[in-house]
């Protein structure tokens, strides 16, 4: 049975272990702020796998979790705001798939980690950039984000960004977040094909830790309290930095 599973998710034993783990440490961050699952998974992995390979995993799993999720930040989103963010970011993705389809596989890990760290520095440091709510910033965020995912899956940061820097309410920009995701992957699933990544062996390993990242999902989900706006943003800005810091340092020479 075991060696089924190995042979048909193509890793090493050790390697599947940490990926159960840090689909349930990323379910739980999911569930906790609504963001940061594909963060989690990317700079927790990238030292053992390509970002091109991790891409489709983090996109079975946010698939999924957005399926758990989407009822409920319906009813609390600001779907204007998503709706603008999400059609933007379409426009893109493209670009960032491209990219990291042409990186060596050694300099796209280190991009995207690169890229976790920095925008979760921003956020801790409470980095607000200027017009960022006008309709070109909201496009800008939209375009960054779309870029964002197609390098490392992490679009969400982007987008974790601009709704952390404005002064909407916690279980609003929870909520916000949530839908963007959801409507970022249907839109996302066209792109994924056309590039040849969403194939069997990337949706076996997402699906064969999808359990244990619902497991991690609901208890976020059950932690979470609106009245706890700062803390649970910087909680899991600290954990993803540390991560991603940890991936970097086990890149280098």
């Amino acid at each position: 049975m075991l060696d089924t599973i190995l042979q048909l998710t193509a890793l090493e034993p050790g390697d599947l272990v940490l990926l159960a783990v840090l689909a349930t440490l990323a379910g739980l961050v999911r569930g906790f702020a609504g963001f940061g699952l594909s963060a989690i998974v990317m700079a927790g992995m990238a030292s053992r796998l390509a970002p091109v390979e991790l891409i489709p995993v983090c996109f079975t799993l946010e698939f999924v979790a957005s399926i758990a999720m989407v009822r409920g930040g319906m009813r609390h989103a600001d779907m204007r705001l998503v709706a603008l963010l999400a059609g933007t970011s379409a426009v893109g993705l493209p670009i960032g798939l491209f990219a990291t389809t042409s990186m060596d596989p050694a300099v796209s890990k280190l991009t995207a980690l690169a890229i976790i760290v920095i925008l979760a520095m921003a956020q801790l440091l409470k980095f607000q950039p200027r017009n960022l709510a006008s309709t070109p910033g909201i496009i800008a965020t939209g375009l960054t984000a779309g870029m964002a995912a197609g390098l490392a899956s992490v679009g969400g940061m982007v987008i974790a960004l601009y709704v952390l820097a404005s002064s909407k309410p916690a279980s609003q920009m929870r909520a916000s977040l949530v839908m963007y995701l959801a409507f970022n992957l249907a839109m996302s699933l066209v792109y994924f094909l056309a590039y040849g990544l969403l194939n069997q062996t990337s949706a076996v390993r997402g699906l064969l830790v999808a359990p244990a990242m619902l497991v991690g999902l609901a208890a976020g989900a059950a932690l979470f309290n609106p009245q706890m706006g700062r803390l649970y943003r910087t909680t899991c800005l600290l954990l993803l930095l540390s991560l991603a810091g940890f991936g970097l340092f086990r890149q280098l020479p």
